[in-house]
Parts: C-alpha cells; sequence; structure tokens
C-alpha cells in the first residue's frame, strides 16, 4: 500500500467515526470538524491529506510548524497551533497559525495581538482549559476560575478573535468526565462571549466522548497519520 492509499484509508475511518459520534449524540451532521496533527510527520504527508479534502492541520512545536506552513504555503490551509506557546514567541507563531489553541495565560495574549497587527491578519484564540486535578499540571492549560480572565483579555484585543475553549482530558482517568467539565468551563465562556463557540477536545483514543460532551473540533494524529516516526 503507498503512502496515499494508507492515508486515504485512516482519515475515511476517522471520518465515519466522527460522523457515527455526532449521530450518537444527537447533533446535527457537520457539526464537528477535524483537525489533523502532522507533527513528526513531513510536508509531504501535509500534501497528500490536502489532496484529500483535509483543510485544518494541527502543529505544536513552533519551528517545525513554521518550516511546514512555508512548505505548504500554495495549499490554503488553515494551521492550528495547539502546543504549549512561549512568550518570547507568540508574536512568530501568528505569522502562521490561524488559530492559536494554546492560550492558558493572560501574558501571552499581549504578544500575540502584537504579532497578528505585524502579521495584518486577525487570529483566532481558544483558552486552554486544564482538566487536571487541583494541584496537578500534567497537560497544562489555565485552571478553570482563572479561564474568564483570559477569555476577557483576549476578546478586549483588535487582532485576535475568542474562539473558545481547548482542553486535552487529563491521564490516568476516564475521559467523559473531564470533558463534561471541560463543557460547563466552555458554556460560562459563552454566557460571557456568545460568539465564542469552538470547543476544540478530543484526540485519536477519546473523540467519541469529546463529541459527546460538545467538542466541536477534534484533533486527530496518529488515527490519521500512523504511529509517529522512529526519529523526531
Amino acid at each position: 500500500m503507498n503512502r496515499r492509499d494508507e492515508l486515504a484509508g485512516n482519515l475515511a475511518a476517522v471520518r465515519e467515526r466522527i460522523a457515527a459520534a455526532v449521530l450518537a449524540a444527537g447533533r446535527p451532521a457537520g457539526s464537528v470538524e477535524l483537525v489533523v496533527v502532522t507533527k513528526f510527520f513531513p510536508s509531504s504527508d501535509v500534501r497528500i491529506l490536502a489532496e484529500l479534502g483535509v483543510r485544518q492541520v494541527g502543529e505544536n512545536r513552533h519551528q517545525e510548524a513554521l518550516e511546514k506552513a512555508r512548505d505548504c504555503a500554495d495549499l490554503g490551509l488553515r494551521w492550528h497551533f495547539i502546543g504549549s506557546v512561549q512568550s518570547n514567541k507568540a508574536a512568530a507563531v501568528t505569522a502562521y497559525a490561524g488559530v492559536v489553541e494554546s492560550v492558558d495565560r493572560v501574558k501571552l495574549v499581549g504578544p500575540l495581538d502584537r504579532g497578528a497587527e505585524q502579521a495584518g491578519r486577525q487570529v483566532e484564540c481558544l483558552v486552554q482549559v486544564s482538566l487536571d486535578p487541583a494541584g496537578t499540571t500534567g497537560r497544562g492549560g489555565a485552571a478553570p476560575g482563572a479561564v474568564a480572565a483570559v477569555a476577557d483579555a483576549i476578546d478586549a484585543t483588535e487582532h485576535l478573535v475568542l474562539g473558545g475553549v481547548m482542553a486535552v482530558a487529563p491521564l490516568g482517568e476516564p475521559p467523559a468526565p473531564a470533558f463534561e467539565r471541560l463543557l460547563v468551563v466552555a458554556d460560562q465562556v459563552r454566557r460571557d462571549h456568545p460568539a465564542a463557540t469552538a470547543i476544540s477536545a478530543g484526540m485519536s483514543g477519546d473523540l467519541e466522548e469529546a463529541v459527546k460532551y460538545g467538542a466541536t473540533h477534534v484533533r486527530v494524529g496518529s488515527s490519521v497519520l500512523g504511529s509517529r516516526p522512529p526519529v523526531q
């Protein structure tokens, strides 16, 4: 099997999983968007995915994301930055990312806004919410009680658009209760900012649970691209 056939088969299977999860949750068809996470995979895979209809691509390392975005600039893709954002790299991320999903503190908002201004574009931002048990920081994100301040800061800028929230299910516990907690936080953000409707949650192993609890975007890597290459 060549690489295109492999990716086509995997992508079709993931799309079927999403459609089945949407149906099971009683939600409208097409209400969940797929972001394919291509970290550690080459730009050639991104090009194949684009040929197969993928339009949203996620990356979590700045230098790798920058290089791939440059390599694939002709494809009209929307790049999602989903990794931890360093304050000194925040402005640089906005040069290629249409969405920054991992805004977890107010300190990042100013640099992101300045970067978006310099790039001459508006950048959608999601507040990353920590779903880890109290006192742990395994997956990162703003504590639920701090999310409103980050959301307000994003919404107050000129060049950033508050899209909603993002989270990763914590390790060592079932994902469903965590995604249920995320939905509560997302509803609180929407009450203050009605246009902030995005919930980015769910990956290869737990996308069904995320869709059940309102995810509008799922971020899938290995189920589409396969196991990560041994050299990273």
